[in-house]
């Protein structure tokens, strides 16, 4: 393994693979290629990683791509290679949030937007399946599946559903086996504290200057706190918060955030950066997207400098299954709520199975939706 990486190295390898990070989760892949080709770590340290990064929250590509950087330069390695995964789709997902707001009204592209939020609904669906098929794997995890959608069927707020089935965890899942981390450290208060305080002052600055973007910021941090299992645990909660609470914008809208951040290269939550574009402009935008990737990044860090204890965690064990299954739930719900929300004909119907097919059958989502928007002009 190499002593040092230069953070340029880091800054420009992540951004290159950000370019084309197509295909979410599939990603972690090729960030083991990158990371073990360039002797940066090897692939069980690899694989190390990658266990503890799915014990928290947030987007699992780009977590990855922060704790290789955690690894080869620290607290400044994590933050570069992060911010440098996640760039490009910020940018192209600005780029699409303009020309939506400049063309949306015209009768052509309300067409192509009504067979985009159809295709919506097969990605979340086939997610939904990712989710609970490897996980679902006791009575107890469907259990909590089926209690957290009958609770969000009933209005329930979903961060409560969360917090209970985080209780429940402890209560019906037996001890989990373990593995021992590979890292082993002193903790490193200051850099923790740092990234607080500076977390805390930008909080601050933004509460005196512009109470919406304060509120704006504490919703995408709120939400991404929570989004445990990936980038679209965060679905379910963005849309409670986002439609249902605050009304900021309504279901459809939301959809096609959801199916532009998909012709971007990056992960499901970049749909944030859409939300504040439409509410907030350039600023907004920037401010929605900081917020919905900070808490999992300072997790992140956090995870990197405790990962032997959290590895061996009985509590933590049993709540990133409770979690999962619980999501699974929620994703449920919000698949059946974004269907409902469409003004369905027949040829919608045909083409949302034809759709679900094609990403259950591992075919690239950038193409289905470019054949979307193709085929929407006939219509």
């Amino acid at each position: 393994m190499q002593e040092k990486v230069k953070l340029t190295t880091l800054f420009f390898s992540f951004f290159k693979l950000g370019l084309t990070a197509y295909g979410g989760p599939a990603m972690v892949a090729y960030i083991r290629n990158l990371a073990v080709e360039k002797k940066w770590l090897d692939n069980e340290a690899f694989q190390e990683s990658l266990a503890i990064v799915q014990t928290i929250p947030g987007a699992t590509a780009i977590q990855v791509a922060g704790f290789v950087g955690l690894i080869t330069r620290g607290i400044l390695g994590g933050i570069i290679s992060f911010i440098a995964f996640g760039l490009p789709a910020f940018f192209l997902m600005l780029l699409l949030s303009y020309i939506y707001v400049s063309i949306h009204n015209l009768p052509e592209i309300k067409t192509v937007f009504s067979f985009l939020q159809v295709v919506v609904i097969s990605i979340v669906i086939n997610a939904l399946i990712s989710f609970a098929k490897p996980l679902i794997k006791s009575k107890a995890e469907t259990f909590l599946a089926f209690f957290s959608f009958t609770l969000y069927l009933l209005k329930v707020n979903p961060f409560f559903i969360i917090i209970s089935c985080f209780l429940l965890s402890q209560i019906v899942f037996k001890d989990i086996s373990t593995s021992k981390s590979y890292v082993s450290k002193k903790f490193n208060v200051i850099g923790i504290l740092s990234i607080l305080l500076v977390v805390a002052g930008g909080l601050l600055v933004l509460y005196f200057l512009d109470k919406f973007l304060f509120e704006l910021s504490i919703v995408m941090m709120k939400i991404d706190l929570f989004a445990f299992g990936g980038g679209y645990a965060s679905l379910p909660l963005m849309l409670h918060e986002v439609v249902d609470r605050l009304h900021w914008i309504d279901t459809k809208t939301m959809m096609v955030g959801i199916a532009l951040g998909q012709l971007t290269p990056g992960p499901i939550v970049i749909t944030a950066t859409f939300i504040g574009y439409l509410l907030k402009g350039f600023l907004g935008a920037l401010i929605a997207t900081i917020s919905v990737f900070t808490p999992s990044f300072v997790m992140l860090v956090l995870a990197f400098e405790i990962s032997e204890k959290i590895k061996n965690l009985q509590v933590f064990l049993r709540a990133k299954r409770g979690l999962i299954a619980s999501f699974s739930g929620l994703l449920l719900f919000t698949s059946l709520n974004f269907a409902n929300s469409v003004d369905w004909s027949f040829f919608k119907l045909i083409f949302a199975l034809i759709s679900f097919i094609a990403i259950y059958k591992g075919v690239n989502i950038l193409y289905i939706l470019i054949f979307t928007v193709l085929i929407s002009f006939a219509f």
